[in-house]
């Protein structure tokens, strides 16, 4: 007992780890209380302390829990069914609230005697953020994984702010403390859908009460998610590009040439973009440089006088192009009130779009020279083939699935979920009769709707179930025949169907967001009850 007391006594204190309920300096229990102010957050009279912590693991210890198998149960209502996380939407509804309306914390089990090392919380939100960031997270997503890491681990007075390349956060413990901000910017993005699903788990496990990780163990498997393996290599990845190009190409009524033709078009184009990232050319020239082998492919086969639908090689080649992802996530933010954030992604896009463009005029323009005679009525003369079309789709989204590195788990799911969309997109309009607009949006919106609640169901982002299902609905056709128009110098009849393109990518975009939003009206959020009477449109406006 006596080197337990010693040991107590010898216990180091940081300066960091300190509670909200602490009195600063100067406020000591023998200090006046009518000379010292009152926080709001004091621990009334009477109220028995909270019991104390084990102590936190070490770094090198084996997590409890890191693998979805092993992750502790999922929130399960009455029913049966999780219809809501236990972070996601509570989060995100608190967030849309002001800081002096949100309810009162409930007890966090993270919390050591000591209180809060706030530095290396905020630290620690902070790198999970960029991490959610990089892989093509929406801002408020972001933003509601931060506020549950920092309020798990005590910090409830918290801000988090994110942008398209910053994000920042600030703590104050209470009315009479200074504030506390850490910011980090993002220098780095690529698409890992595989290491997204890894820091959702981390997200779900730290914000569960039945489930004590401790800093150190979050720091660790944190390391261990950024140090992760891509669950593919990089020839399955280039066999993946092709197969996808191949599968749009018959998409779009190309036959067997076709099909190895815009194949292989992708690949060289995948490995020459490969080639330029390796000599540090900007993701625009790369892009600008992986359009031209299909392109050209397209071209020679239309000078060889083959009677061959050249067009759907360029097509399918465009198809592996086209940033879709980015977009989705650009709708996002913009629909959800993170105007900034929507603006650069946007821009983005745009970049990407015209690099795309660019790559293929040149080579449609050096064609035209050697006297090529593209046809422009090809394109849209698209054969109705029901089967083949729809077994063409699904190996489209099965190998987008791949590209976006996915969990192996989730790839055959997003594949019947994007093949569920163009039945859907070709009832409309091909039976139907339906423009290519609306059809696309309300294919797209189930596309949100299942994908959402997929996600749901798995307790994980909404992202690997609904970006490569959207693959079969981008607007690759109507962006080649514009291109094909204005190599002609049919200049406003080519903007007018680039236009075309746009509007049927926005409305992929909106109603993917649509989707997602309808299947929360279904849904009860817990926590939610007392942000009823605030509506989500209202937190841009000023009330």
């Amino acid at each position: 007992m006596a080197e337990a007391d010693g040991a107590e006594d010898r216990k180091p204190t940081s300066d960091e780890a300190h509670s909200a309920f602490t009195p600063p300096p100067g406020m000591g229990p023998d200090a006046s209380e009518e000379d010292q102010p009152t926080s709001e957050f004091a621990v009334p009279d009477g109220l028995a302390a909270l019991p104390a912590e084990p102590e936190e693991g070490s770094a090198f210890a084996t997590p409890a829990t890191y693998s979805a198998a092993q992750s502790p149960p999922a929130y399960t209502p009455g029913p049966g069914l999780p219809v809501a996380s236990p972070w996601q939407d509570r989060m995100r509804t608190m967030l849309r609230m002001p800081v002096d309306v949100r309810p009162v914390p409930e007890p966090v089990q993270k919390q050591t005697e000591a209180g809060p090392a706030v530095g290396r919380v905020l630290d620690l939100t902070l790198r999970i953020g960029e991490l959610l960031l990089a892989g093509g997270e929406g801002a408020e997503d972001v933003e509601a994984a931060m506020f549950a890491v920092a309020r798990s681990y005590g910090l409830d007075r918290c801000e988090p702010t994110v942008t398209f390349t910053m994000l920042s956060i600030t703590h104050q413990p209470s009315l009479v403390d200074d504030p506390v901000s850490a910011n980090r910017t993002v220098r780095r993005r690529g698409t890992d859908y595989n290491r997204l699903a890894a820091v959702f788990r981390l997200v779900d496990d730290i914000s569960a009460h039945e489930v004590d990780i401790s800093l150190e163990e979050a720091y660790r498997r944190l390391a261990e998610i950024r140090r992760n393996r891509h669950p593919y290599p990089g020839w399955m990845l280039t066999a993946a590009a092709g197969l996808l190009a191949g599968a749009a190409s018959t998409l779009v009524g190309g036959g067997v040439l076709v099909f190895f033709a815009a194949a292989i078009g992708a690949v060289l184009g995948d490995r020459l973009a490969w080639l330029c990232a390796g000599r540090g050319l900007p993701e625009f020239y790369q892009f600008v440089v992986a359009a031209m082998p299909p392109a050209a492919i397209g071209v020679a086969l239309n000078m060889t006088g083959i009677d061959v639908r050249a067009s759907a090689v360029i097509t399918g080649g465009l198809f592996a192009l086209l940033p879709g992802r980015a977009l989705v996530a650009a709708v996002q933010d913009g629909l959800t009130g993170f105007y900034i954030t929507a603006s650069a992604r946007l821009l983005e896009v745009m970049y990407l779009f015209i690099g795309i463009i660019m790559g293929v005029l040149v080579v449609l323009y050096v064609g035209l020279q050697f006297d090529a005679s593209p046809r422009p009525e090809e394109v849209l003369q698209i054969t109705h083939r029901p089967l083949l079309q729809i077994a063409a789709s699904m190996v489209l989204v099965f190998t987008f699935a791949i590209l976006l590195q996915q969990e192996r788990s989730t790839v055959w799911i997003v594949t019947l979920n994007g093949g569920v969309a163009w039945v859907t997109y070709g009832a409309l309009h091909y039976a139907g009769g339906i423009p290519p607009v609306p059809s696309t949006a309300v294919a797209a919106g189930l596309v949100g709707l299942f994908g959402q609640l997929f996600s749901r169901y798995r307790f994980a982002s909404a992202l690997p179930y609904v970006t490569a299902a959207i693959g079969p609905l981008l607007p690759g056709s109507a962006t080649y025949y514009g291109l094909l128009l204005i190599a002609e110098n049919r200049l406003n009849e080519g903007l007018g169907s680039l236009t075309n393109a746009a509007a049927i990518a926005l409305a992929i975009a909106i109603g993917v967001n649509l989707g997602s939003e309808t299947s929360r009206l279904f849904m009860r959020i817990p926590g939610a009850t007392s942000a009823a009477k605030r509506r989500a449109a209202k937190r841009t406006r000023g009330f």
